[in-house]
């Protein structure tokens, strides 16, 4: 499985890419907002800290418009994968953009059937959203189930990129279900690397040596 950090954050990204576990970024309007910069400026820098796929979201709603800002994105690297909306247009967009060679992400997938449609129209990854179900009472890590199958079933080479990873058992739950990729914030991360018995075991162990080090 591969772990995406799901930040705009450049700080972020080169403290935890030090981690050698950072497969690659995900970013939207909404991150890059928090951030103060330009959507260029803010990729192009995880761009020269980040080799693996970093995915950079359209602005636009219509076919034309998400065409233009994907054809310019994928010229600032060339691991660029332009993330579009799942809508009718964004489908078309998908289409259009993996004939062109560029690779693409569709996002904000809340059904197994939005999922196949974004698989037949060509998408590289599809984004489910998995946190926000759970919100609404839905079960986030079905639809992973589903979807995994069905992609299985059909060997579509669409990867699944699990999104809105709220926690830890979503990491394990969405492994044990064989998804590609899971994107987090960096604070899950940090709940990942931290348990509270291996603290209180360094704690220990360093207790421990303290009263013997200078022992001869």
């Amino acid at each position: 499985m591969q772990f995406f950090l799901d930040t705009a954050n450049i700080e972020d990204i080169k403290k935890y890419s030090t981690w050698g576990i950072i497969d690659g970024v995900t970013t939207n309007p909404s991150l890059i907002a928090k951030e103060g910069v330009s959507l260029e400026k803010r990729i192009k820098e995880i761009a020269e800290v980040v080799k693996g796929p970093i995915s950079s979201e359209v602005i636009s709603t219509d076919l034309d418009g998400m065409l233009k800002e994907g054809r310019a994105y994928a010229k600032w690297a060339k691991n660029i994968y332009v993330k579009v909306p799942m809508t009718a247009a964004g489908l078309q967009a998908v289409s259009v953009l993996s004939k062109e060679g560029i690779k693409t992400n569709v996002t904000l997938i809340f059904s197994a059937g939005q999922a196949i449609l974004a698989a037949k129209a060509g998408a590289t990854l599809i984004s489910p959203f998995i946190g926000r179900l759970d919100d609404i009472s839905e079960d986030g890590m079905a639809l992973i189930a589903d979807i995994v199958k069905i992609f299985q079933n059909y060997k579509f080479p669409t990867k699944v990129l699990v999104a809105s990873i709220r926690h830890p058992r979503h990491v394990i739950e969405a492994a044990k279900l064989g998804a590609d990729i899971g994107t987090m914030p960096p604070a899950v991360f940090e709940q990942l690397v931290h348990h509270p018995l291996t603290d209180s075991g360094i704690k220990k162990f360093m207790d421990d040596w303290e009263k013997v080090k200078n022992k001869q």
